[in-house]
């Protein structure tokens, strides 16, 4: 299983950003998706996730500024940040558990740069 992150970059306080992730391989169904971010010499932390069935769950510094969705028919999770702050630059992963010929298997994909400036 592959996981393609895009969307990230640098853009002002205030600004926004769309995050996607996009997942390919062998695979019978996808469950969890979500997203962490980490910052420098830290460990990551939940930003946001969804179910399969659509319930999203957010870090309370995200609440109200970040929405999590996903495309079943595109596997793939989206990340809408808007009134962003300095304190969300970080590097952000994204990561999905499918059900596959092993069963239940966590990924994570590359991980993408957000930077944003005050």
């Amino acid at each position: 299983v592959q996981l393609q992150a895009f969307g990230g970059g640098l853009v002002q306080a205030g600004g926004s950003l769309r995050l996607s992730c996009a997942a390919s391989g062998n695979f019978f169904s996808i469950h969890g998706m979500g997203w962490y971010r980490q910052y420098p010499g830290k460990q990551r932390e939940l930003v946001a996730d969804i179910s399969s069935g659509g319930s999203a769950n957010y870090a309370d510094s995200v609440k109200g500024r970040f929405t999590i969705s996903r495309d079943n028919a595109k596997n793939t999770v989206y990340l809408q940040m808007n009134s962003l702050k300095p304190e969300d630059t970080a590097v952000y992963y994204c990561y999905v558990v499918v059900r596959g010929p092993r069963g239940y298997v966590h990924y994570w994909g590359q991980g993408t740069q957000v930077t944003v400036s005050s």
